[in-house]
């Protein structure tokens, strides 16, 4: 007699192909082998450095030639140093450029014949996507972490020397980073590299929260000023903030469903002089949209300093328009 209820088909094992933990672990092991020769420890020269002599971090090759780039704070005060590879070959190298506002720095390496990294594009990340950090934590040249993007569009505090600087739209992962993964290579499975490290979140109690600048529009031609020699000119305006979601009602009103809150205004900024208030949202400057930090760094163009603008903004629930007038960030 046969059953009216069938015994279920008996799937077959997925392939180690199909098993999840084995991709992960294939799709990491692709990022470190590919990127291990493109990313170098730095140790700074002594006595040069900000901080204690022969301090280090990392960089990540952008040219066959020699060029780098690392974090700004790595090199930061300092000429040159000691630059060592994963082959365990060691080149002397120079700083060339250094823009602490966005926290990044290109220096060159003597020689050439070295392995140059694919830059990707940050704009395309999304939050969950893997990615993989390589750097020298602690002077462990060649260590590789893996994690997810954890938050896009951060904000981030941070100190240099006497003065303080914002590193705006970085982008938050759980790759394990500690100091001296600074200025070392955040990529995804492709092994195209999407962010430069420069940070971790409350040493001892901030693991799971490391920061990364992002490698995007903006950033190349950051990078591409530094590594001509010439200084990274921006307009600004004195404020920091992120992005937050607009009420039902405000959102039909202009036309969108986002802006960039303020929650600290700069005293004698631009801002300040426009009479915007923390707490003010920005969804408008001269018109273009703005929903996230990035467009804010975007709009805010060399070719703006010194004009005068519009910034749109909500505050308690109304649409108001600014005057503003652009000025020059600060070196």
């Amino acid at each position: 007699m046969t059953s009216a209820v069938e015994a279920p088909e008996k799937r077959p094992d997925p392939p180690a192909s199909q098993d999840p933990i084995d991709a992960y672990s294939r799709a990491v092991i692709d990022v470190a082998e590919r990127l291990l020769p493109s990313v170098a420890s730095l140790r700074v020269r002594a006595g040069e450095g900000r901080g204690a002599p022969g301090g280090s971090g990392s960089a990540v090759v952008l040219s066959g030639d020699g060029l780098l780039v690392t974090s700004a704070h790595v090199v930061e005060g300092a000429r040159g140093g000691t630059a060592t590879f994963s082959s365990g070959d060691e080149a002397a190298f120079e700083v060339v450029g250094a823009d602490r506002f966005s926290d990044l720095a290109v220096v060159r390496a003597a020689g050439d014949g070295y392995v140059p990294a694919e830059l990707g594009d940050a704009d395309t990340l999304r939050v969950g996507q893997l990615v993989v950090a390589i750097g020298n934590p602690f002077g462990f040249a060649g260590s590789v972490s893996a994690g997810v993007v954890s938050a896009l569009g951060r904000s981030l505090l941070a100190s240099s020397g006497p003065s303080t600087r914002l590193v705006d739209d970085v982008i938050q992962t759980d790759a394990a980073l500690h100091p001296g993964n600074s200025g070392g290579a955040l990529a995804v499975s492709s092994a195209d590299v999407v962010g430069i490290s420069t940070a971790v979140v409350g040493p001892g109690i901030g693991q799971g929260l490391g920061m990364a600048v992002p490698v995007n529009a903006r950033t190349r031609a950051v990078i591409g000023a530094l590594a001509a020699g010439r200084a990274v000119r921006r307009a600004y305006l004195g404020m920091g903030g992120g992005g937050r979601p607009l009420a039902r009602a405000v959102a039909r009103s202009v036309g969108q469903s986002r802006g960039v809150e303020v929650l600290s205004v700069m005293a004698g900024g631009p801002a300040s002089r426009a009479g915007v208030r923390p707490g003010d949202v920005i969804v408008c400057l001269d018109g273009s949209p703005v929903t996230e930090l990035r467009d804010l760094q975007r709009l805010l163009s060399e070719d703006r300093i010194g004009r005068r603008g519009t910034l749109g903004l909500v505050r308690d629930g109304r649409v108001l328009e600014r005057p503003v007038t652009y000025e020059q960030l600060p070196a």
